[in-house]
């Protein structure tokens, strides 16, 4: 008999055991969500200035000229408003962390809320600047009242539950 090790049959990769459903991993999972989100969502934007910096800079006139009013202002305001709604999600992240008594159900509504918000208002203006209309911007100007309602709903939601919390 020969001393040769025997190969051993390939086994099934097994899955890792899942962690436990607690609400403080949860939490520490929603925190990390919003912090990540928060971050990107500054640079995005961020860099959007710099472009738009860039575009003033050099006098393009598809930017500056005078017939762009409405297109500089919307895109400004698509900058402005999403360089915001990126720090708010940074504060949303910290809040998360502070308020233990927020209902699980509420803050992951909370939480959907503002980052759809986060996404809507600005591209909302970024196309109400894209396409523009005699002076007026065009249709994707629409999701910015959307963005606006879905926004004091979110913020209404973590008023409410730090309100509670001092209680």
């Amino acid at each position: 008999m020969s001393n040769a090790v025997k190969p051993q049959a390939a086994r099934a990769p097994q899955k890792p055991m899942g962690q436990p459903h607690t609400p403080a991993l949860e939490t520490a999972e929603l925190v990390g969500r919003h912090l990540a989100f928060g971050w990107w969502t500054i640079l995005i934007f961020l860099t959007i200035g710099l472009v738009l910096e860039g575009l003033h800079g050099l006098k393009i006139q598809s930017y500056l000229g005078v017939h762009q009013e409405t297109r500089r202002l919307m895109w400004t305001l698509a900058h402005a408003h999403g360089t915001l709604l990126g720090v708010l999600n940074l504060g949303f992240a910290y809040t998360l962390g502070v308020i233990v008594r927020w209902p699980e159900k509420s803050r992951n509504f909370a939480s959907v809320l503002l980052r759809a918000a986060t996404l809507l208002m600005p591209a909302g203006f970024f196309l109400g600047g894209l396409f523009t209309y005699s002076g007026d911007p065009g249709l994707g100007i629409l999701l910015v009242p959307v963005g606006g309602i879905l926004l004091f709903i979110a913020v209404f939601a973590a008023a409410k539950a730090a309100g509670r919390s001092r209680q």
